[in-house]
């Protein structure tokens, strides 16, 4: 039995950090890395040339893979029920009906985010539900917001029931860059928004599918913010 999700109601399992937790070990590595260097250089020449353009070079690469890392709390501010919000921080590249072989074998609408290697790039459940279905699938490398990413390219997919009955599906998907995908998800375990369902390393894309009756509510290469951008009602 689902548990009803009111506001203030809502059960939340978030923590309160700011950087996530898959890049925990390759910013301590790169960090203690960069300082060796810095220290070595400072001391090997008398000039301190080598020093400040490894440091201003290498800094700010480091300052770069910090951003790609944030983890910014949040929670959504509002009732949920019948809402779908952005699973991911990016911008809609893709809006309409497609044929889902994979599991429904009939019409949905699909709404996909692609994410930069500037955006965030922790992923939240899109709706209220219980997880009934989670898959990693092997595959290419394509450029993410190819049309055949979202079948061809590595990916991994978790089927949402909500309350009504009604399914949702959303696949996290790999791209050229992107080499390592993240599910959070569990069979047979609710899930909420405001959760995390997972991470995706550099940039890649989130598509969503959902009942082909939603109401959409986003457009074409819009920015959106995880958790936060409403992108459909159902």
């Amino acid at each position: 039995m689902y548990i009803h999700t009111i506001m203030g109601k809502r059960i939340k399992k978030l923590k309160n950090v700011r950087l996530h937790r898959e890049g925990t070990d390759t910013l301590l590595y790169g960090g203690f890395a960069i300082i060796a260097v810095a220290v070595i250089l400072w001391r090997a020449f008398d000039t301190k040339i080598p020093f400040w353009i490894f440091t201003a070079i290498f800094g700010a690469l480091y300052l770069v893979v910090v951003n790609f890392y944030r983890c910014p709390k949040r929670f959504y501010d509002g009732d949920t029920a019948g809402l779908v919000v952005a699973p991911a921080d990016g911008k809609v590249v893709v809006i309409e009906e497609v044929e889902e072989q994979t599991y429904f074998h009939d019409h949905r609408m699909m709404i996909s985010i692609f994410m930069s290697p500037l955006n965030v790039h922790a992923n939240w459940f899109p709706v209220d539900g219980r997880v009934k279905y989670v898959k990693h699938f092997n595959g290419n490398y394509h450029k993410a917001w190819l049309p055949k990413a979202s079948e061809e390219n590595e990916h991994a997919d978790t089927l949402i029931e909500l309350e009504d009955g009604r399914e949702v599906l959303v696949r996290q998907i790999a791209g050229a860059i992107a080499r390592r995908i993240v599910t959070y998800a569990k069979e047979d375990e609710d899930c909420y928004i405001d959760e995390h369902l997972g991470f995706i390393k550099l940039g890649s894309r989130v598509d969503v599918f959902l009942p082909a009756d939603c109401e959409v509510c986003v457009k074409m290469n819009q920015p959106t913010t995880g958790d936060q951008t409403v992108i459909a009602r159902i």
